[in-house]
């Protein structure tokens, strides 16, 4: 979804007979969707800054119109995320705690309406009592990894561990035995290396949690020119007596022609 400045949020709803309007709104339901909104707009990570963003109330229903928000990415991406149902999981936690709130509200009473719409009024989200957003079910699954990264810590009294920085810059910590570690006669600390691992898998996400290690692999980051050269001689000594490497392929896939 392309980021633009502006975001309207409305809320519809009939009480005692009468439309909530800015004329006609319980003091309660206004302060209610006041921090909801502010809520919503902040995130988890306060990337929009209430204070710094400018709110008019409209007429028909309650609106609340946010401006300046122009570049708040994470908070477009997860107006884009909104489109799926079962997204809540991938959205910013404090604005899924936000939409949730919204829906029990709509099941529990089926005039109200919550609408995120864009300047032209066009709804970009809405939740009613017939919505159905929820979070969708993580599956984990035991898997093994080769992790490379960069070790930055391990050891442990009580609990062996080894801290590892991948290349993109996260940090894992991976369980292991001091046994393991204390017969690694290799300094390994602040040196590249390649890990064996099993680990519990994300099938949505790709995180991986209960990293345990197996084994440090050896890890050979650079080229080696000695080492191509040898192969490239083994190769060559191979197809030595294959006059025509092509036609012999061929002939393997019975292309006789």
């Amino acid at each position: 979804m392309k980021p633009a400045d502006n975001l309207r949020f409305a809320l519809r709803d009939r009480i005692n007979g009468v439309d909530v309007g800015p004329k006609a709104v319980p003091l309660s339901l206004l302060g209610e969707f006041q921090k909801e909104v502010s809520d919503f707009l902040q995130g988890s990570t306060r990337e929009v800054n209430p204070a710094e963003v400018l709110v008019s109330i409209e007429e028909g229903s309650l609106v609340f119109v946010a401006e300046g928000l122009l570049a708040a990415s994470m908070l477009w991406a997860d107006m884009e995320r909104l489109a799926a149902p079962d997204s809540l999981n991938a959205i910013d936690p404090r604005r899924a705690a936000v939409i949730e709130r919204w829906q029990a509200q709509a099941r529990n009473n089926s005039h109200r309406v919550y609408a995120l719409e864009d300047t032209a009024r066009r709804p970009l989200t809405i939740i009613n009592a017939q919505s159905d957003f929820k979070q969708s079910i993580d599956i984990w699954v035991t898997v093994e990894k080769y992790l490379h990264g960069k070790i930055v810590d391990w050891g442990g009294k009580t609990k062996a561990n080894v801290h590892l920085v991948l290349e993109n810059g996260k940090s894992l910590t991976v369980s292991a035995t001091q046994q393991l570690l204390a017969q690694e006669s290799e300094n390994r600390l602040y040196r590249p290396a390649l890990l064996h691992v099993t680990a519990e898998e994300n099938l949505r996400t790709g995180e991986l949690r209960n990293l345990n290690l197996r084994s440090f692999e050896v890890h050979h980051p650079a080229y080696d020119e000695d080492e191509f050269q040898q192969m490239v001689r083994k190769g060559t000594a191979a197809w030595a007596d294959v006059p025509d490497a092509t036609r012999w392929v061929d002939s393997l896939r019975g292309d006789n022609s």
